[in-house]
């Protein structure tokens, strides 16, 4: 191993590496248990607020922490890559007839991205450290990105429990390099919210039980990636023309006025054709369109038929009649979740 003059010099070019890699913010964290971490985890699943995502509970003991997961890890690289949009997010919520895209997939998927850089940066430290080891994490493992960054100090959780920073407000990609090395950790992130209750007051479906707190199960994100089958009536007027994600409780972040979107990364930039869709066009996608249209988007990962659920239900919303005939044609759809939103949609329309 290295010593500790030799630890923070090499964290000092890990940084401009990183940089150079395209991640515009890093920190160090320990890899130890922080007992409040754990009980905030322990509650949150305790209280079922995680819904039907039971890998959250099936691997709660590995995501505790880093060193549950792996002893042998002594710190945790956090990292960022810039998503910040130059445009509204909100502003497609008087456009009942177009379809609102969370901002995160408009553009490539971004698993893809930050790991293919994450792998990058990782190949550069065992080139400087050879006996060292290492873990990449995107998204994909029992990893708590979330509060890992705001223990390595490159944001906080906000009350709508998503990382917010100083310098890119909510517009962060997260991911995670797990190392034997033993950095200096950083400072934690203080809170910077203070009083301000504009994502709470933002949420359409109030999935925020109170500040710092989310119950996905009422969470359009959670709705419209997640839930399988029908969702329940009582949301789905509020989801309004939201097909897929929910900017909402970011958007309206004051912090965002410091994003600075020329640092968004250029494989995040949104595609043309999913800027302001039109729901009539992906009413019409069967399983080989839907499959082509998205290749290579984060929304392909929850197949055609829960895309074009979540599309009747903006259709249902829309109060566009010229919509009646392609929410007929799926009325009798195989798949029962489809069949019934457009059921749904036609008493709406």
């Amino acid at each position: 191993m290295v010593n500790n003059a030799a630890t923070k010099d090499l964290k000092r070019r890990l940084l401009a590496e990183a940089e150079r890699l395209g991640f515009v913010a890093m920190g160090v964290a320990p890899a130890a248990e922080d007992p409040l971490r754990a009980k905030r985890l322990d509650q949150w699943l305790g209280e079922g607020h995680h819904g039907s995502m039971e890998w959250m509970a099936a691997r709660a003991d590995v995501r505790r922490s880093p060193n549950a997961m792996w002893p042998g890890a002594r710190s945790v690289i956090a990292l960022g890559m810039s998503y910040a949009p130059d445009d509204d997010p909100l502003a497609l919520a008087s456009q009942p007839d177009r379809a609102r895209i969370s901002v995160y997939a408009r553009g490539r998927d971004y698993h893809d991205t930050v790991k293919k850089r994450l792998k990058a940066l990782a190949r550069w430290l065992i080139e400087q450290v050879p006996d060292s080891e290492l873990k990449v994490f995107v998204d994909t493992a029992p990893v708590m990105e979330k509060p890992l960054g705001e223990a390595a100090g490159i944001g906080w959780q906000g009350k709508h429990t998503n990382l917010v920073s100083r310098e890119h407000g909510s517009w962060l990609f997260l991911g995670a390099i797990y190392t034997t090395i033993a950095f200096e950790p950083d400072a934690s992130h203080a809170d910077q919210c203070g009083s301000c209750t504009a994502c709470q007051n933002a949420c359409p479906t109030d999935a925020f039980p109170a500040p710092y707190r989310l119950d996905a199960r009422r969470c359009i994100s959670y709705l419209t990636i997640e839930h399988k089958g029908p969702i329940p009536e009582g949301f789905r007027v509020a989801m309004g023309n939201r097909i897929y994600g929910c900017d909402d409780c970011l958007a309206v972040c004051p912090w965002n006025k410091f994003a600075d979107a020329a640092r968004c990364h250029a494989d995040f930039l949104p595609r043309a054709d999913l800027i302001e869709p039109r729901l009539a066009e992906l009413l019409a996608l069967d399983d080989g369109g839907f499959r082509a249209k998205f290749s290579g988007s984060p929304i392909k990962r929850i197949g055609r038929d829960r895309f074009v659920r979540n599309c009747l239900y903006a259709a249902g919303n829309s109060q566009d009649a010229t919509l009646r005939a392609p929410v007929e044609a799926l009325a009798n759809d195989p798949d029962p979740a489809v069949a019934d939103a457009a059921r749904w949609a036609l008493g709406r329309l």
